[in-house]
């Protein structure tokens, strides 16, 4: 089988392994294809593994070989699904590959505001501690989790992940979600009593027209002062220019994303400058282990797909 990875250095920067895939057939590999390289790095190929790369109509149907899209994430918003089915294209993504590395993300950001630790390290560093009249120092207010209540929107498996482990930090733990779920040990409830009693939100749903935006004025208007916004999932879930008059106003008191509508960052976000906000550039998936992982279920559903019983379709 004829086999084009469109886009290796999204998932590897030579730490993680393409052999897998390389016994599966004759494989040509890219380091990145552009929008304009789509259809040529696709080629011949009868299937292509892929990351962000847009497959849109046009582009599906000048590639008429193409039988199968592997995704290399869980998300395919990037895929013209509708086109894919019409021309029998399997396309298969990893579901729940980073669920653990986003939940850790996520509480790295929680324990960023609660215990200002990076913000007590500089402290010291310059010296406040050396100049301090007792034995402790707390210079800056940190905050117990113990009791503070989390607001959790989208209950999938990261959703659940970070449920479990505010718990461990005896959080008290409410959760918007589209789709009814039976958990007694979360409290579900409206958007927006969510956003009116969460000291932390942490969004985790999937980027629809129904999402899009969610995170906005009207919503944030709602938040106490104290509140901390945190998303992990897609960028276009939050109104970029309503969470930075937010932040500037001191409406919410922090935000912290490691996904932006345009991404590699643009300089022109108006959540660049923000008062109070940390970025990190989309690594919350992207822990040495979680890639490993999710290359060797790409590897599996391709042979999967080969031998006639595709699995982790979405097509």
């Amino acid at each position: 089988m004829k086999i084009a990875i469109l886009e290796a250095k999204t998932v590897s920067k030579g730490d993680v392994s393409f052999e897998e895939i390389y016994k599966l057939g004759d494989v040509d590999e890219y380091p990145l294809t552009p929008a304009e390289k789509i259809i040529s790095n696709v080629g011949y190929a009868e299937a292509v593994l892929c990351n962000k790369t847009p497959f849109t109509k046009d582009i599906l149907e000048a590639c008429p070989n193409l039988k199968y899209i592997g995704l290399c994430a869980t998300g395919y918003n990037n895929i013209d699904i509708d086109t894919c089915r019409r021309l029998g294209i399997t396309v298969s993504n990893v579901p729940a590959y980073s669920t653990s590395a986003v939940a850790q993300q996520v509480f790295s950001f929680i324990l960023y505001f609660a215990g200002k630790t990076s913000q007590y390290a500089e402290y010291v560093k310059e010296g406040g501690w050396i100049r301090s009249e007792t034995f402790s120092d707390f210079a800056f207010p940190i905050t117990e989790l113990a009791g503070k209540t989390i607001g959790i929107i989208g209950y999938g498996s990261i959703g659940r992940k970070v449920a479990a482990i505010a718990e461990a930090f005896d959080m008290n733990v409410i959760v918007n979600t589209r789709t009814a779920k039976q958990d007694s040990t979360v409290k579900f409830v409206g958007l927006k009593e969510l956003f009116e009693q969460s000291d932390f939100i942490t969004a985790h749903c999937p980027l629809t027209e129904d999402t899009k935006g969610l995170i906005c004025r009207d919503v944030l208007d709602l938040c106490k002062p104290s509140c901390i916004v945190i998303n992990t999932s897609r960028g276009a879930v939050v109104n970029e220019t309503d969470l930075a008059a937010a932040l500037n106003s001191g409406k919410i008191a922090g935000a912290a994303l490691d996904v932006l509508c345009e991404e590699p960052m643009s300089e022109k976000t108006p959540l660049k400058n923000a008062k109070n906000c940390i970025i990190t550039p989309h690594i919350a998936w992207a822990p040495l282990e979680t890639r490993k992982r999710l290359i060797g279920i790409v590897a599996e559903n391709l042979k999967a797909f080969i031998n006639g019983d595709p699995v982790n379709t979405v097509t």
